[in-house]
């Protein structure tokens, strides 16, 4: 998969968030919810965009952390959704739960490839910022 190609699935997951938020209730809990996942998953498309123009390696990996962190949000967000059953349960959340999974060990091993790149001598130096980084 090439970078246009990641974007795209990138911009293709927050229509899908979107579209999920267009069945939540209009209840104090379905607004805050519908906010914050919308957010959140555009969020991790646009930030995508600024790191394939980053100016530095160092900048990249700093862009493409911010869209690791947008992912995990979005992700702990939808289980809690899918958990109080904001709307009925379905293939929509359990498609928007594994997509935005594999998008999380994407980004993980972005990281990842990223700091072999930047330290190729001491893959163990920064194994601490990789630690815990993939959700199953």
């Amino acid at each position: 998969m090439n970078r246009y190609e990641l974007e795209e699935r990138l911009i293709d997951f927050a229509v899908l968030i979107y579209r999920i938020t267009e069945q939540f209730p209009g209840s104090k809990e379905g607004i805050y919810y519908k906010d914050q996942i919308i957010r959140s998953s555009a969020s991790s498309a646009l930030n995508y965009g600024e790191a394939m123009s980053a100016e530095s390696g160092k900048d990249f990996l700093h862009k493409v952390r911010i869209v690791l962190k947008e992912l995990r949000e979005t992700f702990v967000a939808l289980r809690i959704i899918d958990r109080i059953q904001l709307i009925k349960a379905g293939n929509e959340i359990d498609k928007a739960i594994k997509e935005n999974n594999e998008l999380i060990s994407i980004f993980v091993k972005t990281i990842q490839t990223s700091l072999k790149i930047k330290h190729p001598k001491s893959p163990i130096r920064n194994k601490s910022n990789i630690v815990n980084l993939k959700i199953s």
